[in-house]
């Protein structure tokens, strides 16, 4: 079954990504910024696109574009920023009506490439400064941004292992910078950074929608950039000889948060990465998964118990939720489910049944224009060509060996247990 079809082009600094389909009753443009996560730009990067979105020359308030927004027949403009690997990605998104749907608009999807234009080339500077109001604005928020996952301490537990796990690598950077840097970024400083992102970055631009290719070809003529060669990050997540690290913190809190990290040795692009994929699926990333049904509801160990992968640095994160008391039974059953896997102790029917969770999964994932183009954007991240339909054909021819061999390469690095302070001791 042929899914979607993506058409590159290669633009001036950029590459454009085309994707025309009738099945949303919108269109989207989706502009992503990868660059190597870096202890020193991290938090620049952090703040850029939120003060990039507040205003431009033109709209000089956050009040006027939103104004300018709801006149494009309610537009939306948001950012985002994520890791994927040891990288840094800022993703900005216009979505919008598709023109067949309304009235005299036949030029909707050209004005939001030109608001796009306006965002990226066009921001609310004066003599080498981003807006003053705006970039002090924007730093509390980020302020509150940072602080608020220590409030969330599922979050904070995800975040911890993480960079426990992976300390003096990138990735163990957070992602929307750090605390103790925001006060430092100026409002020329801030400009100095943007200059410098715009003019390094690996650019990508999607374009998804019922949409027109020479149309939307010319449309982006206008949009320039410098010709680069990327940076690529140096950094790896292979690691086969590892010593296990134990880390336990307490906090005042009731409900203890049991995270353990692994290296997985394999990435997207991988011959058996989606072997990978099979082998979260089964062992805890569904509600069949052998943590969800032996950690949780057959030994009644945790409140919630679920793994997942991440992709691009090769690593599986083991995520429960349990009472203090069951710290040391919860740790051996998790390592028992994972010895299950090495060994082959699944049945085809389970396997079965996983592939058609992940398949149902991944079909949800492209049925909108931002889930798809994350999933395509993997081929950037990892500079392969992996189709959607080879997406599909892949999970579904994955053997049981092929599972036990991916699940071989698994090795345990971090556990980490955030639980509640000692019996008297001070709050």
């Amino acid at each position: 079954m042929l899914l979607l079809h993506e058409e590159t082009v290669k633009k001036q600094g950029y590459t454009l990504h085309l994707i025309n389909t009738d099945k949303f009753k919108t269109n989207t443009i989706i502009w992503k910024m990868k660059a190597p996560l870096e202890k020193e730009t991290v938090t620049y990067r952090a703040l850029l696109p939120h003060v990039l979105q507040s205003s431009t020359r033109k709209h000089p308030t956050t009040a006027q574009l939103r104004t300018y927004l709801d006149h494009l027949y309610g537009a939306t403009l948001q950012v985002d920023l994520s890791k994927k690997g040891d990288y840094h990605i800022i993703t900005l998104t216009i979505e919008m009506a598709n023109e067949v749907f309304l009235k005299d608009s036949s030029t909707l999807l050209q004005k939001a490439v030109q608001l796009l234009k306006e965002v990226l080339l066009e921001p609310n500077v004066s003599n080498g400064a981003f807006d003053p109001e705006t970039v002090e604005k924007e730093k509390r928020t980020l302020k509150q941004r940072i602080k608020s996952v220590y409030d969330d301490k599922m979050r904070y537990a995800t975040y911890r292992v993480t960079e426990e796990m992976c300390k003096d690598e990138p990735y163990s950077l957070f992602v929307h910078g750090e605390l103790n840097q925001v006060d430092s970024i100026t409002q020329s400083s801030l400009y100095e950074y943007y200059e410098r992102a715009l003019n390094e970055d690996e650019l990508d631009l999607y374009i998804v929608g019922d949409i027109d290719k020479m149309e939307v070809e010319s449309y982006c003529n206008e949009l320039r950039f410098a010709q680069r060669s990327p940076q690529r990050s140096s950094a790896s997540g292979e690691k086969y000889d590892i010593e296990v690290k134990e880390i336990i913190e307490r906090q005042d809190l009731k409900q203890g948060k049991l995270n353990i990290g692994y290296r997985t040795n394999i990435r997207y692009g991988d011959q058996d990465y989606f072997s990978l994929q099979m082998m979260n699926g089964l062992f805890g990333g569904f509600p069949h998964s052998k943590l969800f049904i032996n950690v949780r509801e057959k030994a009644n160990l945790a409140y919630y118990a679920a793994s997942r992968i991440e992709s691009h640095k090769g690593l599986l994160m083991v995520m429960s939720g349990i009472d203090d008391k069951n710290y040391e039974k919860a740790v051996n059953i998790i390592k028992e489910q994972m010895e299950l896997m090495k060994n082959g102790n699944f049945s085809d029917q389970e396997i079965e049944q996983t592939k058609a969770v992940i398949l149902n999964q991944f079909l949800e994932s492209i049925d909108t224009a931002r889930g798809l183009t994350e999933v395509l954007y993997h081929n950037v991240v990892a500079h392969t060509s992996i189709t959607l339909d080879e997406w599909q054909d892949r999970i579904s021819k994955t053997t049981k060996q092929e599972i036990v061999d991916a699940a071989q390469k698994i090795k345990m690095d971090t556990i980490y247990f955030l639980t509640g302070m000692k019996e008297g001791a001070k709050k």
